[in-house]
């Protein structure tokens, strides 16, 4: 059990470098300070379960899949798309596996099983999980040109264009056509209000 433990420490230290590494596809976009790997991965399963619930899915099992879906970055790195034309990185499920191999095996299986199901996009949760990618990236890639960078329209459109359940693809098109301080207005006007 010792050894289980010590094992179960290092995974969670290694998921610590989520929060050092940065997004390689805005460096290619020109974006100075990118976000990291665990900013992005921590909308997207937020993202998740707001989706899944207006899909009529599991919001805690699509958040718990997205939080999982980059995982395997802290050993192969984000691989830019670019990158990916030319690299083959072991598929997740594999690095996942060598990732939970000698932790506790019930904390192992919920892990894998978790990426196993967001890999196999083999559920309306793991596609809300999916779609929560995509709709972050493009969040984000609307941040990112609020801000300045004028290269991120790619991102915008491919992720658009990878949007699969309708709620998702609404939510896309909101977003699309709101700014992202809007909210500011709309909290303290109702502060007015009331």
């Amino acid at each position: 059990m010792k050894e289980e433990l010590a094992r179960m420490a290092d995974l969670l230290y290694e998921l610590g470098l989520l929060k050092r590494y940065r997004r390689t596809g805005w460096l290619v976009a020109g974006v100075r300070d990118p976000e990291s790997i665990a900013d992005h991965s921590f909308r997207a399963a937020a993202i998740a379960g707001v989706i899944a619930a207006m899909e009529g899915a599991d919001p805690e099992r699509a958040a718990f899949m997205s939080l999982f879906h980059d995982t395997q970055e802290t050993r192969v790195t984000d691989i830019p798309y670019l990158g990916k034309r030319y690299l083959k990185a072991a598929p997740n499920e594999q690095v996942t596996g060598e990732q939970v191999r000698d932790i506790p095996e019930a904390v192992a299986r919920v892990i894998a099983d978790a990426v196993s199901e967001y890999e196999d996009n083999a559920s309306l949760e793991a596609v809300c999980a999916r779609d929560a990618d995509k709709l972050e990236c493009l969040l984000q890639a609307v941040e990112y040109r609020e801000q300045g960078y004028q290269n991120v329209q790619p991102w915008i459109d491919t992720s658009l264009a990878a949007l699969k359940t309708t709620s998702a693809r609404r939510l896309a098109e909101q977003a699309l056509n709101t700014g992202s301080l809007e909210w500011v207005s709309r909290v303290l006007d109702g502060d007015r209000e009331a």
